[in-house]
C-alpha cells in the first residue's frame, strides 16, 4: 500500500490557480488576497495576473463565488481554485443565507469537478473579528493558499498513481457540464452514466 500527501515545494511552477475573489466587505477580502498572493509567491507561484499561473476572478459577494470557482473549475484550466469573501453577521438573517449557501456552493463545485476548491470565505460576527483573521493577528489568506498548494499537489499524485480522472461527475440535467469521454470515465463507468459515488 501507499501514502499520499501533498506538499509545499514540488515543482510549483507546473501549478495553475484561479481565485474567485468577492467585493463586498473588500476591506477585508482585499487584504486576504494580499495574503493568499504572499504565500504563493514565497513557494514559487508567478502571481502576475498578465503570467501563466494564477487568473484572479472579481464577483459581486459571497454568494456569487460558488458558480464562478464551479465554472473555472469545469474549464480544467486551474489545479486549485481559492475562493475569499467575507460575510459579517448583521441584525437580520441574512447572514446565515449568505454564508451557508457560499459553503455549500463552493463544496458542490469541489465534489462535482474533481478540481480542489478551496473554502475561504471568513465569517464572523463583526468586522473586528474579520479583520483579526484578515491580518491583524493573522491572516488566514496565507492559509487559503497553503491549502491550495497541498490539495493540488496531492491530487496530482493521486491522478497519477491511481488513474483517476480529470473528473467523474456528469450532470444530465445542465448541458454547460461537458459530457464525458472515454478517457473521463471511471473503470466500469459507461457514456452518460452518473457517478455519485
Amino acid at each position: 500500500m501507499a501514502v499520499f500527501e501533498g506538499n509545499f515545494h514540488q515543482d510549483p511552477a507546473s501549478l495553475r490557480f484561479g481565485i474567485v475573489i468577492g467585493r463586498f466587505n473588500d476591506l477585508v477580502t482585499g487584504k486576504l488576497l494580499a495574503g493568499c498572493q504572499d504565500c504563493l509567491k514565497r513557494h514559487g507561484v508567478d502571481i502576475n495576473p498578465h503570467g501563466t499561473q494564477v487568473d484572479y476572478f472579481w464577483v459581486p459577494g459571497s454568494f456569487e463565488i460558488a458558480m464562478v470557482a464551479r465554472q473555472a473549475a469545469l474549464s480544467r484550466r486551474y489545479d486549485a481554485v481559492i475562493c475569499l469573501g467575507a460575510v459579517i453577521r448583521g441584525q437580520t438573517p441574512h447572514f446565515d443565507f449568505v454564508a451557508g449557501e457560499a459553503a455549500k456552493g463552493i463544496a458542490a463545485a469541489s465534489f462535482q469537478t474533481g478540481v480542489p476548491v478551496v473554502f475561504g470565505v471568513v465569517t464572523t460576527d463583526t468586522m473586528q473579528q474579520a479583520l483579526e483573521r484578515a491580518g491583524i493577528k493573522s491572516n488566514l489568506g496565507w492559509s487559503y493558499a497553503m491549502n491550495a498548494l497541498e490539495m493540488a499537489n496531492l491530487m496530482k499524485q493521486m491522478r497519477h498513481e491511481l488513474t483517476i480522472p480529470p473528473y467523474s461527475y456528469v450532470e444530465e440535467a445542465n448541458p454547460a457540464l461537458p459530457a464525458p469521454t472515454g478517457e473521463d470515465l471511471l473503470p466500469g463507468q459507461k457514456t452518460g452514466e452518473v457517478n455519485q459515488a
